[in-house]
């Protein structure tokens, strides 16, 4: 089979297309033939050993859709050990979702991971409730553009996006933001702190937006951190929390892939909202194989919106197609 490779840590140019074995599933996991794989921003850390650091040759990507060798059903899958750069993958039957007929492939990928992790984060932790005012920060990225959608579909009352440029703005104003900001604004605080303030500030970002962010919220409001890596930024004490009556989260997928039952159920959940055209996932491009290495080049200089897929059949040497549904 093909995949997309590394051989050592470092910067994009280290993903090559290569042939390699395919892998063998071990007991409670099965084998997917690959469709279409995703492309996630921690890839670019584990790509530079930042973050995972796989045994070397290896594969990356922890998304796949495709089917299933054994019964030939359509499923969607989560790969918390890698692989999914690739044209068939073992994955954990526990974190394996059916598709249903009225979701296609681009829209059930890019839904599963960023949408879990973006309903998880602002029902299970942020326990949003209707009327709230909510901020998301890169709201125009895989996470924070299905949150965006996700807040105004669980009644959020006022939602604010961040997100670096014009363009980006304008988009998430087209997802139903009420209001969008440049995280870099020198009046960032006061800008979230119209209307009262901010309830649920859900950030992926870190830094010195973070700690916008906690400055802008209203008494009792919460800041959920989802997947920042950390920095003196980000540090706080009970007695600052306790001076604003606000509590800091944080978010980890992994406790809801855990509980197969919960995981099951925000699948179904936002493959409903998916079907009844109430939830819609923004692909940014399709890239053939050879071209991850680009793809990773590009989500690094924060010049995507939405989700970016991987052909994983397709090689041809001249980058990648756009795409803007699914």
């Amino acid at each position: 089979m093909r995949a997309a490779v590394i051989r050592r840590y470092g910067g994009p140019e280290e993903l090559r297309a290569e042939t390699v074995p395919e892998p063998s599933p071990g007991p409670g996991q099965v084998l997917i033939d690959v469709t279409l794989a995703g492309l996630n921003y921690a890839d670019l850390h584990c790509r530079a050993g930042e973050y995972r650091r796989y045994p070397l040759p290896a594969v990356l990507g922890a998304d796949v859709v495709g089917r299933r060798r054994d019964d030939g059903r359509r499923v969607a899958a989560l790969l918390r050990d890698g692989g999914g750069y690739a044209q068939v993958v073992c994955a954990e039957e526990a974190f394996t979702v059916e598709v249903p007929d009225a979701v296609g492939d681009q829209q059930a990928l890019a839904l599963l991971e960023q949408g879990a992790t973006a309903y998880g984060a602002l029902t299970l932790l942020g326990r949003l409730r209707p009327g709230e005012r909510v901020a998301v920060t890169a709201a125009a990225g895989g996470v924070g553009h299905l949150a965006v959608q996700l807040a105004r579909e669980l009644g959020a009352g006022r939602v604010v996006g961040l997100a670096s440029t014009a363009a980006k703005r304008e988009f998430v104003r087209g997802l139903g933001a009420d209001a969008t900001f440049d995280p870099t604004d020198p009046k960032l605080v006061d800008r979230l702190g119209e209307s009262g303030g901010i309830d649920l500030f859900v950030d992926s970002v870190g830094g010195g937006v973070l700690r916008s962010g906690l400055a802008a919220l209203a008494p009792f409001g919460r800041l959920l951190s989802v997947g920042a890596r950390g920095g003196p930024e980000e540090s706080f004490s009970v007695a600052e929390l306790a001076d604003g009556s606000v509590g800091v989260l944080g978010f980890w997928l992994q406790h809801v892939l855990d509980d197969r039952a919960l995981f099951a159920g925000v699948a179904e959940q936002l493959f409903r909202l998916a079907a009844d055209g109430r939830l819609v996932a923004r692909i940014d491009r399709v890239v053939p194989l050879d071209a991850v290495a680009g793809a990773h080049r590009a989500m690094g200089a924060r010049e995507t919106m939405g989700k970016v897929l991987v052909d994983v059949h397709r090689e041809s040497g001249k980058g990648e197609s756009r795409a803007r549904s699914g």
